[in-house]
């Protein structure tokens, strides 16, 4: 059973910084590329980055470019999303994805692509 666990949401003031977790368990990570996506109260939900299996390719969303970084540690089956400079507007329930890949050097951008999710973990920044 693939099961995703995001962690590290909060309250935070503009400006600062926060770093999300997912944590997957149940199957071979390495095989899966992984992405992390958000969705603000009345809003679709909206790509923020991926992350190719071997994490070699990375997207960011323009939003988000400068600000973000992904990255993943295929040894302990976690990605994480590093956010810096954050803004009110980047307030939202954040949720981590995954969907299996032939390819290691591929990453996913649509919200249709990705197989699995996580819970969510909500982010509140504050002026």
């Amino acid at each position: 059973q693939v099961v995703l666990v995001e962690s590290g949401g909060g309250l935070v003031q503009a400006g600062g910084s926060l770093r999300l977790s997912c944590a997957a368990s149940g199957w071979t990570f390495s095989s899966y590329a992984m992405g992390w996506f958000r969705q603000a109260p009345g809003k679709e939900r909206e790509i923020v980055a991926s992350i190719s299996r071997n994490g070699g390719r990375l997207y960011y969303s323009d939003f988000v470019k400068g600000r973000f970084t992904i990255s993943r540690d295929n040894a302990k089956n976690t990605v994480y999303l590093q956010m810096n400079s954050l803004k009110p507007e980047d307030t939202a329930v954040y949720y981590c994805s995954a969907t299996s890949s032939v390819s290691e050097d591929y990453y996913y951008r649509g919200r249709y692509e990705y197989e699995y999710w996580g819970q969510g973990t909500q982010v509140t920044v504050s002026l």
